[in-house]
């Protein structure tokens, strides 16, 4: 069983430690400008202004989505011819540092971010003009340790009406989904009203406990799962283990889903901690192999994506193969976006980000790494819309080699 990487054991941290302070020097001029001139949500993020309705069909599954056919390959989109086979990466500022333990991002009308503390349970605001970290409050019932802690968050969709954040949690006894109303004329760490739990029974263990969540274009939340390291969890469709869930911001199972009263979307996953929908509605998600191939995979409802007794291309018939493929310490994925034609996956192992280009559904070229062993573990990348993204560093999670500034939260620009 592949555990992560464990504290200070690749790629040489005096020779990173060195790349990322030169870096850092460069980019320390550039500041913030970046982020506070778009003041931009991602796509179906903040201020959207609908509420959710039960219902529909689920993103990316209407005609031309390039579905993947009975053999796991995906068909691209005839009209999308897709981005260069060759990218770029310009780390263009320093949003904030000195965090501990960084995990899910949300962006705020305005810009500003609310940022979840694995660790210590608590969500804190970022000003990104100034830098200025805030705690806004803590999480009750969050209990860390492992993998396991405050992970995923995201904002409803409807955020600026009703001001609810979500988030994804460790107790004792189970990983869970609640959101809190954020009042910001209250004191600081006295913001986030008392936590509704939405959902809960999710497995949790030591490890594997997935974590990410986030809202699709279709205004239903979804959220990655772990297996917990007991791998028949991910094929059992009762257990809501090694799965990516959908459903409404209640928590009910959705119309549309495979099963109508069930929210199991997908199933056969190791330890998903990535999701992202491109332009089209296509829903991407990546996750952790153990010894051999970590997967981004092209999820469609009630696929099964084949773990444990498949990893990576494996093409067996029933089983959907992964679109790309890493070799466990290039990788270890974990958050993802889609931007600029191309999804971006952070590697926590890996130490890199990668890109992806895709037509359509499909590769144009292999994999490309950026900014390799430059900020170490990389943990999440969040779109601000165009070729901008966010980039959250994971030196600080008890696994990373942290040095003076960790953690970070960085501006790119991406193509």
């Amino acid at each position: 069983m592949r555990y992560g990487s464990a504290r200070g054991r690749q790629l040489g941290y005096g020779a990173r430690g060195a790349r990322r302070r030169s870096v850092l020097a460069a980019v320390a001029v550039a500041g913030c400008g970046a982020l506070l001139a778009a003041g931009c949500s991602p796509s179906g993020g903040p201020g959207a202004g609908h509420r959710a309705e039960p219902g529909g069909s689920p993103p990316g599954t209407a005609q031309g989505s390039g579905s993947p056919g009975p053999s796991g390959s995906a068909s691209a989109s005839p009209q999308s011819s897709g981005p260069p086979a060759k990218g770029m990466v310009s780390v263009t500022g320093e949003v904030a540092k000195g965090l501990e333990s960084p995990w899910g991002v949300g962006v705020l009308p305005g810009g500003d971010l609310l940022v979840a503390s694995r660790d210590k349970g608590t969500i804190s605001r970022v000003a990104v003009g100034s830098g200025a970290v805030t705690q806004i409050g803590k999480v009750p019932g969050v209990d860390p340790g492992g993998e396991g802690g405050l992970l995923g968050l995201a904002l409803s969709p409807s955020f600026a009406s009703d001001r609810l954040v979500y988030v994804y949690f460790t107790t004792e006894s189970d990983n869970r989904i609640a959101r809190m109303r954020y009042d910001e004329q209250r004191p600081p760490g006295q913001q986030l009203g008392a936590p509704d739990t939405v959902f809960r029974g999710i497995p949790k263990g030591l490890i594997h406990n997935g974590g990410r969540i986030a809202f699709g274009p279709d205004k239903m939340l979804y959220a990655g799962t772990g297996e917990t390291g007991e791998s028949g969890l991910a094929q059992d469709k009762k257990s809501l283990g090694g799965k990516i869930l959908r459903m409404t911001p209640d928590g009910d199972p959705v119309h549309g889903n495979p099963e109508a009263d069930s929210v199991v979307y997908s199933y056969g996953h190791r330890n998903v901690q990535g999701l992202a929908w491109d332009k089209d509605k296509r829903l991407w998600a990546a996750e952790f192999g153990q010894k051999a191939w970590d997967e981004l995979n092209l999820i469609e409802p009630g696929a099964n994506y084949g773990w444990p007794e498949a990893e990576g291309k494996a093409g067996r018939p029933g089983l959907r193969d992964p679109v790309a493929v890493w070799r466990t310490d290039e990788a270890s994925p974990s958050g993802i976006a889609w931007a600029e034609g191309s999804v971006w996956m952070a590697g926590l192992k890996g130490n890199r980000l990668w890109r992806i280009p895709l037509a359509g559904a499909e590769p144009v070229a292999e994999p490309e790494a950026f900014l390799e062993g430059k900020y170490g573990r990389l943990r999440s990348v969040v779109p601000l819309g165009g070729d901008r993204l966010l980039l959250v560093t994971s030196e600080t999670d008890g696994r990373g080699s942290p040095e003076a500034g960790d953690d970070r939260i960085l501006t790119l620009t991406v193509r």
